[in-house]
């Protein structure tokens, strides 16, 4: 077991990290922080593996709804993902035709412009 101190955003944590498989961390923070940070949901894995083209974030914002399961098929412009940026709903489309073989976020997840959300065949 080791202990670490390290600060995010200027918020300092005492942290103990356990070695081994299915390792376990705590934290407690030095001083109360207004809001607790939030633990991130773990990424759904890929069920029949990464397709070979991806759909990606066209702009920053949150995983909304998620229209299109792994094994699904698609038509070109059919929605796969919605994102919610700004208050606005933005449909992540099929570039073509194919069927769904991951997809590599969860609703509620914070995503990047560019990020990988799902990957066809």
């Amino acid at each position: 077991m080791k202990n670490y101190t390290i600060s995010v955003n200027g918020k300092v944590y005492d942290v103990t990290v356990e070695e081994g498989e299915g390792a376990l961390v705590s934290s407690a923070p030095k001083a109360a922080p207004k809001a607790a940070p939030k633990a991130e949901a773990a990424k759904p894995a890929a069920s029949a593996g990464s397709g070979s083209v991806k759909i990606e974030a066209g702009a920053a914002g949150k995983v909304f709804k998620i229209e299109a399961n792994v094994g699904a098929s698609v038509k070109k412009g059919d929605t796969v993902i919605i994102l919610e940026a700004m208050k606005m709903e933005i449909p992540m489309v099929a570039p073509q035709d194919g069927t769904v073989a991951s997809v590599d976020v969860a609703v509620g997840d914070s995503v990047e412009a560019g990020t990988v959300l799902a990957t066809l065949n």
